[in-house]
């Protein structure tokens, strides 16, 4: 039996992180970020690259689920609309394999904290900071567990996703 990690969070919340620890604790795991399934220069989102990009990661997720060498896939992106959990879960092998799908959420100040030292470190664009805080009403909407990262360790957090 495989499990499918499904994670989801605004841009800044920690998804990245989590799921870069969480690959380092599960035996025989994998991580896709869908970031990487359309990164562009210029980065566009048109109704073709939502598309296209939905078909890549379902693509990726069943050529992880469909090798013997993965029994983890760690799967994160933003993931901000029911629609595209269930996009995925329609378009994915489930035989022989549990789903678990989780929000990574956490407080506007946390959220603002940790963007704004991202830009300062160029790691991200000013814009970044109120694109993802208004995202936040999103999760409380989702079919997901949600887990607070705002006064959690990485470890917390990771532990709290592999005990599910």
């Amino acid at each position: 039996m495989k499990t499918i990690y499904v994670i989801g969070g605004t841009m800044g919340v920690g998804k990245t992180t989590v799921c870069q620890h969480l690959k380092m604790i599960l035996y025989n795991s994998v991580f896709l970020d869908g970031d990487w399934c359309w990164d562009s220069h210029p980065f566009r989102v048109t109704e073709e690259t939502k598309k296209m990009v939905l078909h890549n990661i379902c693509f990726l997720l069943n050529q992880f689920i469909h090798c013997s060498a993965y029994d983890n896939i760690i799967f994160c992106w933003v993931i901000h609309e029911q629609f595209i959990i269930d996009t995925i879960l329609e378009s994915i092998d489930r035989t022989n394999c549990v789903v678990k799908i989780v929000s990574l959420v956490c407080n506007e100040q946390t959220l603002r904290n940790r963007l704004e030292k991202d830009v300062a470190n160029g790691l991200r664009s000013e814009d970044v900071i109120a694109r993802s805080i208004s995202r936040i009403p999103n999760y409380p909407r989702l079919n997901t567990i949600k887990i607070d990262t705002s006064k959690k360790s990485i470890d917390e957090i990771v532990c709290e996703i592999a005990d599910l």
